[in-house]
């Protein structure tokens, strides 16, 4: 087989950055590099081509990860012709829905990460950039009156909490709540 353009290199390098964030989102960082390639339909053995080591490839992909977060956020400003306030209702109300609970892989890496940062010394480029990431998530869900890391906890432990007693009444009981809380005063 003959060597791949730089374009392509590029964009295979992109889609395994892409792959290992759903993975990394759903399944924790404990994902091997063989089911990592294989879930992106490259070799293992390319790997090393694209990336210095996993680790190198977690800071990339948590990067990856709250960088969808913030256009998300961003897109949902603009949506709202600049009525911070109403996304933020919107951002909530999706954040804390079935839906997201649900797909783990798309969803929240503050939520989907947390427990793999917890496990990692603060030295590593990952722990930096999810800390990061969790200050700027904070930062758009201020308002006047409430601190975003206020909104931040509820919404993130309610998602937890939800995930973890899935399949149960208690599941959407837990989202219900948090959502009513947190939008009942914005």
């Amino acid at each position: 087989m003959g060597r791949v353009s730089q374009t392509q290199a590029q964009e295979n390098r992109q889609r395994v950055v892409e792959t290992a964030s759903r993975l990394f989102r759903e399944q924790g960082t404990h994902v091997s590099v063989a089911d990592l390639m294989k879930a992106a339909g490259l070799t293992h053995g390319g790997f090393y081509k694209q990336f210095a080591s996993k680790d190198a490839l977690v800071d990339e992909a948590t990067a990856h990860a709250f960088g969808e977060l913030a256009r998300l956020h961003a897109t949902g400003i603009e949506r709202n012709a600049g009525r911070r306030e109403t996304a933020q209702r919107e951002l909530i109300d999706a954040y804390l829905s079935v839906e997201h609970r649900d797909d783990a892989a798309d969803g929240c890496p503050a939520a989907g990460l947390a427990a793999d940062m917890a496990r990692t010394s603060g030295n590593h480029e990952a722990h930096r950039i999810y800390a990061e990431g969790v200050r700027a998530f904070a930062d758009a869900l201020a308002t006047e009156d409430e601190d975003g890391l206020t909104r931040l906890c509820t919404m993130l432990g309610a998602l937890v909490l939800a995930r973890a007693t899935k399949g149960s009444p208690l599941s959407e009981e837990i989202l219900t709540t948090a959502r009513a809380a947190l939008t009942a005063t914005g």
